[in-house]
């Protein structure tokens, strides 16, 4: 009889769920609100949840908490939003309950995000025999435990289609090939060829996702040998976004770029909501950052004045300042005390607007090797003789700062924050925006940012290109696709380079400098430092701005403390009119399929539009 009772009583909560979503919803697709959905006593500063914030903070959008018993309270219904995100790590166990209410909210027209292992597990940490309870959700079977034990997880490189992940805006060079092939003339729905995503240095990528059916009925964003590794599928009146990987964990390790990737694919191409740019003016471009590591770098040096990257930039540069690169006493430093074309090269160099960065730590190889085997105590002198050095000869401090062979150890990025450092150049997180980046689970540092590197495959370095066997027309077509790439997605990459290694390529250069000059021409990019846009970063985040919608008439709200000169927001033309600016300085121009309205200097800026009538 108990069972029976409990029976009736969950159906009758579920039929309530639905009539709750029917008639007292506040679905409300014109809200810009995202909703990230917590347990119960979930704690908000975990990082666990923060990777989640700190990624929509940077992406331009408004992501909120909202707790389970929130979610399925009858006749209250679900605060404004545009779509709900269910979480990989922090929400594996879940509730019958709160599944009608899940399905109940997509039911009624509502959008989901699915990640990975949300909501597998039951309330007392079992697994569903035949599989996950929300895989009608996912519109494809998942999770088998009891029939694949530890295979239900499956490690395999994951592929998808030049458009579609084009649509994903991951950048060239992460993805490979960059143009069709024998090998990746895979059939594509959308038509693309098939590509896989690379790392740097080792090649394909593997990544871990449940092993699903053959079976599924939606727009495949990317597969692997495990099965669907993410799609697209329509459930009742709404949508589910299926992301089968470990998003949040994947932040949380230096690998953000899916995080990012499907966040703003599915707040951008599934519910087209406006978004505060990352880029001043809304104009992407590149950090082209140079490193200098001995007086190998002189002649070099020497020969590229009268290039055609002379008459472009700024440019990031950074210096291991030391006289000795590789042991002490070789006498093969750049030496930036005693000799004096490299002191004249710093001078030259700040005259015309590059930011001077420290590279490592006063020798070049020999601090590569042992900042992570001494102590801190130790290695922290080799950072602050290089800074000395760098700040004596330019006269004002350093601000950047790029590792040697990329080994950073955490104790380096506390010690630059501590030190007034505002970015760094990074290996890992690579292909990404800039980032205020997470390590072994937990947010490194408040006010500096990761600059991730884009490699080209497994090579980033031009003479590790030459190295991996590149043809000059390869490298050409990858160093023009990233910067059409920055151009057309609004946001901003690094390239790095050594002066010895970029020497051969002078066609090269040439040819990328006529392209990146008739971008610059059009106004659709810039070049940028690493300083420069750590502090337009950091003041970003004191844009507070709010979206209210009455009746289809949207007011858009922003405010500064200083100044919103140059922050930009964008909203899709297709579903906004042209804004109005009703208050403060700003200015309204189409791009393409968006309208992008770009603050002046004011405190305040309003602006209003209309949806588009359908």
């Amino acid at each position: 009889m108990k069972v029976l009772w409990m029976t009736v009583a969950a159906c009758a909560l579920s039929a309530l769920l639905i009539w709750s979503w029917s008639a007292h919803s506040r679905l409300d697709p014109s809200s810009d609100t995202l909703l990230l959905l917590l347990p119960d006593g979930a704690n908000l500063s975990d990082p666990k949840v923060t990777v989640w914030f700190d990624a929509a903070s940077e992406e331009g959008l408004h992501v909120f908490p909202i707790h389970d018993s929130e979610l399925v309270r009858p006749f209250f219904g679900l605060p404004q939003c545009a779509g709900l995100i269910i979480p990989d790590t922090i929400h594996p166990q879940a509730s019958d309950y709160l599944i009608a209410g899940i399905r109940s909210f997509v039911n009624s027209g509502g959008k989901l995000m699915l990640v990975y292992d949300a909501g597998t597990l039951s309330p007392q940490g079992r697994y569903a025999p035949g599989g996950s309870r929300l895989s009608d959700l996912a519109g494809v079977d998942y999770a088998f435990y009891e029939k694949l034990q530890d295979h239900a997880i499956q490690w395999d490189s994951i592929r998808s289609s030049s458009e579609i992940i084009r649509e994903l805006n991951i950048p060239p060079g992460k993805y490979y090939p960059l143009e069709a092939t024998n090998e990746a003339a895979a059939n594509w729905p959308d038509g693309g060829f098939e590509v896989q995503l690379r790392r740097y240095l080792y090649g394909a990528l593997s990544y871990p996702s449940f092993a699903t059916s053959a079976n599924y009925s939606g727009h495949v964003l990317f597969r692997s040998g495990a099965g669907i590794v993410a799609g697209e599928h329509a459930y009742g009146n709404g949508l589910v976004l299926f992301v089968n990987l470990p998003l949040g964990y994947l932040k949380a390790n230096t690998d953000g770029l899916l995080l990012h990737a499907f966040l703003k694919y599915f707040a951008g191409h599934l519910l087209s909501l406006p978004f505060l740019t990352s880029v001043p003016d809304g104009v992407g471009g590149v950090v082209l950052n140079w490193h200098v590591d001995s007086n190998a770098a002189i002649k070099p040096l020497q020969e590229m004045s009268s290039w055609t990257i002379m008459q472009q930039g700024p440019y990031s540069i950074h210096i291991t300042a030391g006289p000795d690169e590789m042991r002490f006493g070789d006498h093969e430093g750049f030496d930036v005390a005693n000799n004096s074309f490299s002191q004249d090269f710093i001078r030259k160099q700040v005259a015309r607007g590059d930011q001077i960065g420290s590279h490592g730590g006063w020798i070049h190889d020999y601090f590569a090797t042992h900042v992570d085997k001494e102590s801190p105590a130790m290695m922290e002198h080799f950072l602050a003789w290089n800074n000395r050095d760098l700040e004596q000869v330019m006269g004002k401090p350093v601000r950047e700062y790029s590792a040697p062979h990329g080994n950073q150890p955490k104790w380096v990025t506390s010690w630059l924050e501590a030190h007034g450092f505002l970015a760094y150049y990074f290996t890992g997180n690579t292909g990404m925006a800039p980032t205020q980046g997470y390590r072994d689970g937990m947010r490194e540092g408040q006010n500096i940012w990761a600059f991730p590197i884009l490699h080209l495959n497994q090579a980033a370095a031009f003479e590790e290109m030459e190295q991996e066997g590149y043809s000059h027309l390869e490298v050409e077509h990858w160093l023009e696709a990233v910067s059409q790439f920055a151009a057309d997605h609004h946001s901003v990459r690094l390239v790095y380079f050594h002066p010895p290694g970029v020497i051969n390529y002078r066609d090269v250069v040439d040819k990328w400098m006529q392209q990146t000059g008739s971008l610059q021409t059009e106004g659709r990019f810039r070049w940028y430092t690493m300083t420069d846009l750590a502090r337009f970063l950091n003041s970003r985040k004191q844009v507070n701005w709010t979206i209210s919608d009455e009746a289809g008439h949207i007011a858009i709200a922003a405010s500064h403390p200083q100044s919103l000169d140059h922050f930009t927001w964008r909203l899709p033309a297709s579903r906004f009119t042209q804004p109005v600016i009703e208050g403060g300085t700003a200015r309204v121009v189409r791009d393409d399929d968006s309208w992008m309205v770009i603050a002046g200097d004011s405190k305040q800026v309003r602006f209003e539009t209309k949806l588009v009538s359908k």
